[in-house]
């Protein structure tokens, strides 16, 4: 082959690799979904069934962990409010010429606010259901717990 021929060849390879990297690199996943009623229930079943099994629970025990679901969710519910999208409300404290300290302390006290109202329930019910665990599951979450990625990471 001749050298621009080569050239040409390595050009387009390089071109096609770099398209090809972008476009990878520039989705998105289909994690990034909208976090509707549905989708959060849909996973809030797929989050109990792979715990169920990994832990191998009985009724009683699922019926707990549903209900500690149940209570986190009402509890993220409650931190995220009825208000603007959190990005909105951030984009909101920088809007203007400065920081608007008096709206980020606002907004700090409602999600604190929300957060001490709901903890003693998820705190409750965290405890309701490792208390209902056996010591050999008690030690196998501890053990997921302690490895590095934490409980929610696969493997």
């Amino acid at each position: 082959m001749t050298r621009w021929i080569k050239r040409t060849f390595i050009g387009l390879a390089s071109a096609a690799l770099l398209v090809g990297g972008l476009t990878a690199c520039g989705s998105r996943g289909h994690h990034s979904g909208d976090w509707s009623g549905e989708r959060v229930t849909e996973l809030r079943g797929k989050a109990i069934e792979r715990l169920s099994s990994r832990l191998d629970l009985n009724e009683a025990q699922r019926q707990k962990l549903g209900v500690l679901a149940d209570e986190m969710l009402a509890a993220r519910t409650a931190v995220r409010g009825t208000g603007a999208d959190p990005r909105v409300q951030m984009q909101a404290l920088v809007a203007g010429e400065r920081f608007d300290r008096a709206g980020a302390q606002a907004l700090l006290d409602q999600k604190t606010q929300a957060v001490q109202g709901s903890a003693p329930q998820v705190i409750a019910a965290m405890a309701d259901f490792y208390d209902s665990l056996t010591p050999a599951q008690q030690a196998q979450v501890r053990e997921k717990m302690a490895r590095r990625g934490g409980w929610w990471k696969r493997g």
